[in-house]
Order: structure tokens, then sequence, then C-alpha cells
């Protein structure tokens, strides 16, 4: 017997209610969205080319950190020749197109085997290759493609938080080709501050000042020579007053900014003007900056972000609860940005903005109303179709199609899923697929009556024996679905995602809500759905 148990009614009523509820503050204009319980001010959010906004690719210079590493594999190398006292005549980092090389040129060809040692020890990825009385130590392609990866990983992952705390939502991330990333930002119709904050790294770091050498003095736009030292190198330092100052900091980083935790603008108590409070980890960070405000009491140290200093105060006290404060010549503006790259991180490579579009609100305005209006007469066309074959059982898919939809978009706003152009039409397909489970179920039934079943029994059988088909459909139709969300990208995704939810919730309202009504119906009458 085809039986409803009130638990089961029950079930499918509060599903249905809730999805009305999260569904409905998507329809309502501002002003009664914001006399809503806050617990329901959550809404779809648009995608790129609904809402409006901007699309940026970023190059990441994956060159630049390469150059960066081999110079450090560089600085080891020499460490460990000059340790075991092997002479060499020159070594430099020189580069051929796409990679970088090691030219290492010995005083005796023989010390070659040891050389090779010593060098893939430092870093075994390195191939040693060697040119007469030259070795040439190539880093293998196989760590470059993988050093890649991590970079662009890392890269996405700064960009990320770095968007994120500057407000903007939902923007989409992607990594395209080699070393690029697409950058999309819904709503931003003025890209230039993000791209001003995407375009530093935000490289922190901590120097000890060479404190036996003098400061030297000059006018902003001036290029003063500078000396060029081994182990140490002059830093700009702005002091606001139309003067910079070169600042002798030793080359040698005694702590890096990876081991920041937070960092917030504040007011200064001492000076009354905007600072940046920074807090390190209680581990490696917290410990290392105590060591070295103990070791340099009284004593100038920098801090340098992005080859310029930020501050180079002295150490007054010992820093025994992993904190220190960044002073400067900050406005609160100034300070806050600061405040937010730290908290973010700082960007594992620069970026170059190499393409840029701006798509206007009234854009997404003529897409949303395309979208509204292809869903609307898919709606009607279907729903007139499943009436007019199949009278009042059809007005039963009608109502599940309507419930269908609304629970969709309740999906999408409690996941905080963006929908975009393609991802309407996944919901315009939805709509499609939706009933074709009930065409397979009501064709059933009614080829059990013609086989002279009643109809209580040929609703029940209709179900059972369509039941694995619609299953097989629909698992086949999420498999597809979630093939393009793993595969795909940005719209293809939003696409995806309407579409398995959508099949998801098909099931539902077929299996539950139609089955629902109909046994209901045929329980007060038994003739009422044929």
């Amino acid at each position: 017997m085809l039986v409803v148990s009130k638990s089961k009614v029950i079930f499918v009523s509060l599903v249905c209610i809730l999805g009305l509820l999260f569904a409905l503050p998507s329809a309502l204009n501002q002003k009664m969205y914001d006399a809503l319980p806050k617990f329901l001010q959550h809404t779809v959010n648009l995608g790129l080319e609904l809402r409006g906004g901007s699309h940026l690719q970023l190059e990441v210079n994956i060159k630049s950190v390469l150059k960066e590493y081999e110079e450090e594999i560089l600085v080891e190398v020499r460490k460990q020749l000059r340790k075991q006292n092997i002479k060499y005549a020159s070594m430099h980092v020189a580069y051929d197109g796409d990679g970088c090389v090691i030219n290492i040129k010995l005083r005796n060809s023989e010390d070659y085997h040891s050389v090779e040692k010593i060098v893939k020890k430092v870093e075994s990825e390195l191939d040693v290759i060697k040119d007469g009385d030259t070795i040439k130590a190539v880093i293998s392609q196989d760590f470059v493609r993988k050093f890649t990866n991590r970079i662009l990983n890392e890269s996405i992952e700064v960009i990320r938080r770095r968007v994120d705390e500057s407000g903007t939502k939902e923007p989409t991330i992607l990594r395209q080709g080699k070393n690029r990333i697409v950058l999309q930002l819904p709503g931003v119709e003025d890209p230039a501050k993000v791209k001003e904050l995407l375009g530093q790294t935000a490289m922190l770091t901590f120097h000890a000042v060479a404190e036996d050498l003098q400061t030297i003095t000059a006018n902003i736009g001036e290029n003063p020579e500078l000396p060029i030292l081994p182990d140490v190198v002059y830093l700009p330092e702005e002091r606001g007053n139309g003067v910079v100052l070169y600042v002798p900091i030793k080359k040698q980083v005694m702590l890096t900014g990876k081991s920041l935790i937070d960092a917030q603008m504040n007011i200064s108590h001492e000076t009354g003007s905007p600072c940046v409070e920074i807090k390190f980890d209680k581990g490696t960070g917290g410990k290392r900056i105590a060591e070295l405000s103990y070791e340099y009491l009284y004593k100038q140290f920098a801090m340098v972000l992005d080859g310029k200093v930020l501050s180079a105060p002295v150490f007054q006290s010992v820093l025994t609860n992993a904190a220190a404060v960044i002073t400067g010549n900050f406005t609160a503006e100034e300070a806050s940005k600061l405040a937010l790259l730290l908290r973010a991180g700082s960007l594992p490579a620069p970026l170059h903005v190499v393409e840029e579009r701006n798509i206007g609100p009234s854009l997404g305005a003529d897409s949303i109303a395309s979208g509204k209006a292809a869903t609307v007469l898919a709606f009607i066309l279907v729903s007139v179709f499943m009436i007019l074959a199949y009278g009042k059982l059809g007005s039963f898919s009608v109502i599940s199609l309507a419930v269908n939809i609304i629970l969709l978009f309740a999906v999408l706003t409690l996941l905080g899923a963006t929908l975009t152009l393609p991802g309407i039409a996944g919901i315009a397909l939805t709509i499609g697929m939706a009933v074709d489970s009930n065409v397979l179920i009501y064709e059933r039934i009614r080829e059990e009556i013609r086989l002279g079943l009643k109809t209580v029994t040929a609703v029940e059988q209709g179900y059972k024996m369509a039941k694995m088909t619609i299953l097989d459909s629909n698992f086949t139709t999420l498999v597809g679905s979630i093939v393009l969300y793993e595969f795909g990208s940005g719209p293809i995704r939003g696409f995806a995602v309407t579409l398995a939810f959508g099949t998801i919730i098909s099931l539902f309202t077929t299996f539950f809500l139609t089955k629902t009504i109909i046994a209901i119906c045929l329980k007060r009458n038994s003739e009422v759905v044929v």
C-alpha cells in the first residue's frame, strides 16, 4: 500500500518552509532585506558577468624568485668552498632564457669531484656539468616545475587573503597557463586599489644596522652615490619631510615576517601618531625576537619592507611578550594598509597586471534580465506541457518544480555560492530534468492501469519500477557535474554547481514531495489523480 506517515509529511513540509525562508531574501528589496533578522540576511552572490566588476590577469615573475633561490645556493656553496679551502677564480649566476645556471670557474680542475659533492649537498636537484675548468650547476626541469607550482599556489593563497581582507566578496581566483593567475572581482568597478595592494610583495625582514658606518642624507628624488660593500647595503628610509636617509643595513636576515601571526593599526602612546603593532608566534618567532632584542639591546635594529626601511629603532628593552611596534611617518590609511599586507602575508613573487577588463553593471543587468526571462519561459512551457499531458498529476509536478527552484536558491544562499550566467543556464536545464523523473513515473503508472491494476497499486508500482532508472540517470548527471567542477574554471564551475544541486533536489521533490502529494490525494479519493 502507498502509505505516507505523519513524520514524512512533517519532514517534507519543514524542508519546503525552510527553503522558502532562506530563498526569500534574494527576492526582497534593500529596505525589506535590512528589516530581516541577522540569520536571514544572506543572498545569492552574483558572479562577475551578472553583477559587473573587474577581470585581472596577473603574471607571476617566477624568474626573479628562481634567481633569488640560486643566489642563496651560491652563498652557501661559496661558504662551503671556503671551509674546505677550495680555490676558485670566479662564481656567478648566469641566465639562459627559462632557467639559471651557477658557473664556478676553478683554479685547479682536480677539485671538480669535491666541488660536485659540495654543490649536490647544498641542493640535490642541481645537475652538475664539467665544461673545461668551469663547473655548471643547472636546476633540473622537474625541480623548476615543482618550484613554479609551489610559488603559484602560494601566490593564489596570499592573493585570496589580501582580497578577502580588503572587503571584496566572492572573488574568483584561478591559475591560467604556466605562470598566470586570473582574478575576477564582482562589484569592484575601480580595481586600482586592489592592483596596488597586489603589486606589493610585503616581505618584512629584520636586520642589524651597521652602526660603524654613517647614514647618507638626500632629498627625495635624488640618487646619491652609495658605497658598495660586501656585507652591508644602504637602504632608503623616508622621513616624511622631503628627506630620505640611506641607512647602512647588514645583509644578513635575522628574522622574517613569516613568524607574524597578527598585525593591527594603532595609535602610539608615545608619539600620538599611527603605528602598526605586530605579534609573533609564541614558538620560533617569539623566541627569536626575544633573543635579538637581548643581543642588540640599546642598539639600532631595522625593519625592512620590500627593500625600504620602515623604521630603525633602538631596542629599549627585551621583548619577552612576542610583540613589537613598527613606527614611522605613517598616516592612518598607510598604517592600516601595512597591517593588512602583513596579516595577509608576503607574496612569494612579484606580480604584473598583463590584462584588465571592466564589466559595467548595465551589462550585468541585461544578463540577469535575459536569464530571468529564459528561466521563467522554461518554467511556463514545461508546466503547460505537464498539465496538458498528465492533467492533475502534471499539476503536482508543477508544484514540485516551483519548490525545486526555491530549494535550489536556498542551498546556493546557505553555501555562499556564486551564481554565474552559465549557472542560470544550469537552473533552466534543471527545470527540464526535474520533470523528466515525473514523466517516467507517470508513464509507468498509466501502463500499469492499462494492465488492469487499481490506481493506488499502479502508483506504487510506477514509483517502484521507475526508481532505479531515475537514480541511474541522475547519478550519471551528478558525475558529469562533478567532473565539470573539478576540471572547469570560473563560470563552468557555476554551471556545475547549479546542475549538481538541482539534480539532488529534483530527487527529493520526486520521491518525497510529489509522492507525498499524490499519496494524500489518493487517501481522500482513489480516482482523483487519474
